[in-house]
């Protein structure tokens, strides 16, 4: 026998069975199946295509059918969809209205509004000198000798109507409308002057019901605005309403902005003072200019007067309205040539 050799030193390995697991009672090698690596497996972009498949295959034979049901569903999507909404709707109007039912108001008891309109900022920093130009950021067509004693004449008449009546709420409105004389409103300018003054004799019996209204930029304003914070402070909206301002502006508020909010004119009243002395033509020239424009634009929300309204809000303050009287919404986001059609709460 001739001795092969298989190489250097160690024998040659033999493998008498075959790789992998062997089944010793049938002498057969045991297969295993292995996932393959390169297979993916089913997801969801395979799933979405077999779906869409399936759906434009039923389209091609039942067109109709198919079309009905994708409207049927779309039409489903909506209805659950605006369902959920007017609900989500409810709910924030009820804890809305929660709010305001479940705090108590301050002022339950008053019934009606006096409102004084606001036409400067006190700038003074020493209190006094109510009655001096000096005292009062003033704009140029204001800086008329005597222009101060009528916003001093407007505080005065406010405070004293509001005496005469113990069911009125005295409102001083105006809001921070002038840059150059920093973050002050006009309203609390008329309060400080009226606190400083003892208010006129009438302080124990006015003081308390004495409130601000601190955003108006313009006379409509000054009117809505308060009403909407008589509702605010109060929880009702008032019976009756006393507005001070110029005599000369008398037509602008009783018959203008009156109608743009539906307010009843035997309930409407109207206390004008003079204007400064040797002014009254200017001021009336100047008041039927402003008096044609919101007759075109009652509401204040285009042109000139929308511009002007912009201009007076230097430090840019979010109006908080119609928050806390919200059965105003509808007036407050109105904008039109015509008086606002829907119902008011003042109108029966």
């Amino acid at each position: 026998m001739n001795n092969q050799s298989f190489g250097s030193g160690s024998p040659k390995s033999f493998h008498a069975y075959p790789r992998g697991d062997f089944d010793l009672e049938s002498g057969n090698p045991r297969k295993i199946f292995r996932k393959s690596k390169s297979s993916p497996s089913i997801g969801p972009v395979r799933m979405i295509n077999s779906i869409s498949n399936r759906i434009h295959h039923l389209y091609k034979l039942h067109p109709v059918a198919v079309f009905l049901i994708s409207l049927s569903f779309g039409i489903t999507i909506l209805v659950v969809l605006s369902v959920y909404e007017s609900r989500f709707r409810t709910i924030d109007f009820r804890r809305s209205d929660l709010r305001l039912s479940s705090g108590s108001y301050p002022l339950p008891n008053l019934h009606n509004l006096v409102m004084v309109a606001g036409h400067s900022v006190y700038t003074s920093t020493n209190c006094g000198k109510f009655d001096s130009e000096d005292s009062w950021f003033l704009e140029p067509y204001q800086e008329i000798p005597g222009q101060a004693a009528t916003f001093l004449a407007h505080i005065k008449v406010g405070v004293e109507s509001a005496a005469k009546d113990k069911g009125a709420l005295l409102l001083f409105s105006g809001g921070e409308t002038r840059k150059d004389a920093g973050p002050l409103s006009e309203a609390q300018s008329y309060w400080t002057v009226a606190e400083s003054e003892g208010w006129f004799g009438h302080q124990d019996s006015v003081r308390s019901r004495a409130l601000t209204e601190e955003h108006a930029r313009d006379s409509f304003e000054n009117l809505l605005f308060s009403v909407c914070r008589f509702r605010q402070l109060t929880g009702s909206y008032p019976q009756n309403i006393t507005v001070v301002s110029y005599d000369f502006k008398k037509e602008r508020f009783s018959r203008l902005h009156r109608l743009a909010i539906g307010f009843p004119e035997g309930n409407f009243f109207y206390i004008g003072t003079p204007a400064a002395p040797g002014a009254q033509e200017s001021a009336e020239k100047g008041e039927a200019n402003a008096r044609a424009q919101f007759e075109d634009d009652p509401y204040g929300c285009l042109g000139s007067l929308h511009i002007k309204k912009l201009k007076r809000d230097p430090f840019r303050r979010v109006i908080p309205y119609p928050d806390g009287c919200p059965e105003l919404k509808g007036l407050f986001s109105y904008c039109g040539p015509i008086p606002y059609p829907d119902s008011l709460p003042w109108i029966q």
